[in-house]
C-alpha cells in the first residue's frame, strides 16, 4: 500500500488534496478588502465633476430652462412691446389662439408643407445614396455635389431660387418657353407657391438625409449580399430584401428628423414669399413672429408658440411609440 494510505495523517491530508486548487480560491469582496475611499477625497471628486459640468449647466439654465419658464409665464399675461398691459390674464391668450382663424390657417400651411416635403426628402435621399453606394466612378464628386448645397445659407438658397422662379427672366420659365410650355407664376400663384418652396427645400437639404442613408448602407455586412448572390438573387431582389429592411431604423430616424425640421420652417418662406401670396405659404412660426414683433402682442405670440410646441411634442411622442412598437 502507498505511504499516503498507511500514514497516520492521511485522514487530515486527504481533504487538502481533494479541495480546490489554490489559484481558484474565491476572492473576498473588494469592498471589504480595498481600503474605503476617504470622505475628503470623495468630496473632491464630486466637486471636480460639478466643475466640469458647470459651463454646460450654466448655458443650459440661462439659454433653455429660463427662456422656457419665462415664455410660459409670458403666455399667461397680456405683455406687449408697448408695455400697456403686463398683468396676468390666465388662459385668455390660449382661448383666443384656439379661436383664431389665421393661426389655424398658418398651422395648416405648416402641416401641408411637412407632408409634401417629407416624402420626397426621404425617397430622393434614398435613391441618391443607393446610386452612390453601387460604386459609380468618381464617387467623391457625387458625394460633394449631393451634400454641398446643404452647406449654403438659407439667404443664398432663397435668393438663388427667387431668380430661378422669376416670371420674366427666370431660367425655369425660359426653359419652359423653349419647349412650348406656358410660363408659371411660381411664387405668385397660391396653388403653386408652396410647391416651389418644397422644390427649393429639397435641393437645399436633401444632402443631409443622403449622407445618413449612405453611412447606413455602407454598414450593411457584405456577407448578406454574397449569400443572396449565391442563391441567385439579382440586384433588385437584394435591394428590396436586404438593403431596405436593414435601413428601417435609419428611415425611421430620418422621417422623424425631417418632420421636426419641416414643422419649424420659416427662413426660406419668409425670404422668398414673405408668407404670400394671400397667406398661402405663411407658416405658423412666421405668424408667431408677426404677432409678437409686428402686432406687439408678446403674450399672445407666446401662447401660440406653446400650442405649436405641444404639437411638436405630440409628433415626437407618437413617433417614439411607433418606433418602439416596431423594434419590439
Amino acid at each position: 500500500m502507498s505511504s499516503l494510505a498507511t500514514s497516520p495523517d492521511a485522514g487530515q491530508k486527504a481533504p487538502a488534496l481533494t479541495g480546490r486548487p489554490r489559484g481558484n480560491q474565491p476572492r473576498g469582496n473588494p469592498s471589504q478588502t480595498d481600503p474605503p475611499q476617504s470622505s475628503p477625497r470623495r468630496t473632491r471628486n464630486n466637486l471636480n465633476g460639478w466643475g466640469f459640468a458647470a459651463p454646460f449647466l450654466a448655458f443650459f439654465l440661462v439659454f433653455l430652462v429660463w427662456p422656457l419658464l419665462y415664455g410660459l409665464y409670458m403666455s399667461l399675461t397680456g405683455k406687449s412691446l408697448t408695455g400697456a398691459n403686463d398683468s396676468l390674464i390666465g388662459l385668455a391668450n390660449y382661448a383666443e389662439a384656439l379661436a383664431d382663424a389665421d393661426m389655424w390657417h398658418s398651422l395648416g400651411n405648416t402641416l401641408y408643407f411637412t407632408v409634401i416635403s417629407t416624402v420626397p426628402l426621404v425617397l430622393v435621399a434614398l435613391v441618391m445614396a443607393a446610386l452612390v453606394n453601387v460604386g459609380l466612378p468618381a464617387q467623391w464628386l457625387w458625394r460633394l455635389s449631393y451634400f454641398a448645397p446643404y452647406l449654403l445659407a438659407s439667404t443664398v438658397v432663397s435668393l438663388f431660387f427667387s431668380w430661378m422662379y422669376n416670371p420674366q427672366l427666370g431660367l425655369i420659365n425660359d426653359s419652359l418657353a423653349k419647349i412650348g410650355l406656358p410660363k408659371v407664376a411660381w411664387l405668385n400663384d397660391p396653388n403653386v407657391a408652396m410647391w416651389a418652396i418644397v422644390i427649393a427645400t429639397l435641393w437645399w437639404t436633401v444632402g443631409f438625409n443622403f449622407l445618413l442613408y449612405l453611412a447606413a448602407m455602407q454598414n450593411i455586412p457584405a456577407q448578406h449580399y454574397e449569400a443572396a448572390s449565391l442563391d441567385g438573387a439579382g440586384a433588385w431582389r437584394q435591394f428590396f430584401s436586404i438593403t431596405l429592411p436593414q435601413l428601417t431604423p435609419t428611415t425611421v430616424m430620418i422621417v422623424l428628423l425631417q418632420m421636426l425640421a419641416s414643422l419649424k420652417i420659416f427662413d426660406q418662406v419668409y425670404q422668398m414669399t414673405a408668407g404670400g401670396p394671400a397667406g398661402s405659404t405663411r407658416p405658423v412660426v412666421q405668424y408667431i413672429f408677426e404677432t409678437g414683433f409686428t402686432g406687439y402682442r408678446l403674450g399672445y405670440s407666446a401662447a401660440i408658440s406653446y400650442i405649436f410646441f405641444g404639437l411638436i411634442v405630440a409628433v415626437s411622442v407618437m413617433q417614439f411609440f411607433i418606433t418602439r412598437r416596431r423594434s419590439a
